[in-house]
């Protein structure tokens, strides 16, 4: 009978045990870590990054590079982006049109000018507050926090030139190598958040914090591009290698009881983060008789390779049609 006592009181504790972890289980699937891994300065310079590096994708300096094509030729193209991180996102359009002017059987010559309207939103996202260009807040940083009413504009807009030089020769066959530059301004406006500190001794703690500022770059670029045609199709592969320079310090703005601070990165002795080097992958299909091409390489490659290059990324989506005239 002891022994049978014995058999049941352990059965008892192990059913117990077995209920608890249960539970403990279940707790955790109810309530999940929301914490995010990066704070809210790095995703807010990593969105327009992205947006930047859909445009270089997009840029419209390919096709008309056969010897058949007209003294001068011309691109419209227009494309829908989509960029998120956790629940904030940076959607909109993407504009450009070029002119091409045939030189000679082996050159080409171009202008292009671009202008990307794309805007910010979100309701709720937790992660930590940090703020490198202000080093000097009364916040201990980092700190999680709570972001809400994520608003504002991002503006991307500039103009460049081209070169390019076909040719026949070698194992590549027909194939075209581009290089130019361009000037851009990235005007991020009302690009701001409101926050609620949510852990330690300040929680509870209200401000707003933003990223309004203006980027300028000159971006040398070089890329190459390989056709191809199938009947009435055309299939052409392109890689372009985009530079902006300089890189710049990430400038924000923060305000909370008592303190109202801004400043960048750079000055504040915490490095020039914004304006990333970027090689971007495209695949074009054309349908001649309309010249109009569709890039489905730069959609599968921005939505696969963004979230690497870009920690924090969750999303990049950005379909790319251009029309030839």
């Amino acid at each position: 009978m002891r022994l049978l006592h014995r058999c049941n009181k352990h059965v008892f504790i192990m059913h117990v045990h077995v209920r608890r972890l249960a539970f403990a289980t279940l707790a955790l699937l109810a309530h999940p870590v929301c914490r995010a891994e990066h704070d809210i300065e790095f995703v807010a310079e990593h969105l327009p990054e992205v947006a930047m590096d859909n445009r270089y994708a997009t840029l419209p300096v390919w096709g008309e590079s056969s010897r058949e094509s007209p003294a001068w030729s011309g691109a419209l193209q227009g494309a829908a982006s989509t960029t998120s991180v956790a629940t904030l996102t940076l959607a909109g359009r993407l504009l450009s049109a070029a002119a091409q002017h045939t030189i000679n059987d082996h050159w080409q010559a171009g202008l292009f000018g671009f202008y990307d309207n794309l805007r910010f939103s979100g309701d709720r996202d937790e992660r930590p507050l940090q703020t490198l260009f202000a080093p000097e807040t009364p916040i201990e940083r980092p700190v999680d926090a709570v972001f809400t009413n994520l608003d504002g504009r991002a503006l991307n807009y500039g103009g460049g030139f081209y070169f390019s030089r076909t040719s026949d020769n070698g194992f590549l066959q027909q194939h075209r190598w581009v290089m130019g530059a361009l000037w851009q301004s990235v005007e991020l406006t009302d690009y701001r958040f409101d926050y609620e500190i949510t852990d330690g001794p300040q929680t509870g703690l209200k401000g707003t914090i933003d990223f309004d500022a203006t980027y300028q770059h000159v971006v040398p670029f070089a890329g190459l591009e390989i056709p191809r045609d199938f009947g009435k199709w055309t299939a052409s592969f392109h890689t372009l290698v985009a530079w902006p320079i300089p890189r710049r310090g990430v400038a924000g703005h923060i305000t909370g009881p008592g303190f109202d601070l801004s400043g960048d990165s750079a000055s504040a002795g915490n490095g020039k983060h914004f304006g990333d080097p970027s090689v971007t992958i495209g695949l074009d299909v054309t349908y001649r008789p309309a010249r109009l091409s569709v890039d489905i390489g730069t959609l599968l490659t921005q939505a696969l390779l963004e979230p690497k290059i870009h920690d924090g990324i969750d999303q990049n989506l950005v379909l790319s049609v251009s029309w030839s005239y």
